[in-house]
């Protein structure tokens, strides 16, 4: 009996064991997956950032002055214009 009750503990203890460790390892995953979803959106905030910065950059007066300024190109006078019909 007292073999039984020996073993018995045993077996309670290493399930005890493995609850806390169950439980340490799921805290840990859980802690990291806030730190990945926190990361997520400051990708996002970084993305917005970026796609409103390229915007800024390609607007046509920036281009048009671009093109005036560096490459000193300039928009045909009308009697320059040429339409090709296919």
């Amino acid at each position: 009996m007292i073999r039984l009750n020996l073993i018995l503990f045993a077996a309670l203890l290493l399930c005890a064991l493995g609850v806390v460790t169950s439980q340490h390892k799921a805290r840990k995953l859980y802690i990291e997956l806030q730190q990945q979803q926190d990361l997520a959106k400051q990708y996002e905030v970084e993305w917005g950032q970026l796609q409103l910065e390229q915007s800024t950059w390609a607007t046509h007066s920036r281009i048009e002055q671009i093109a005036g300024k560096q490459l000193r190109m300039q928009v045909p006078q009308p009697k320059q214009i040429q339409v090709v019909t296919p």
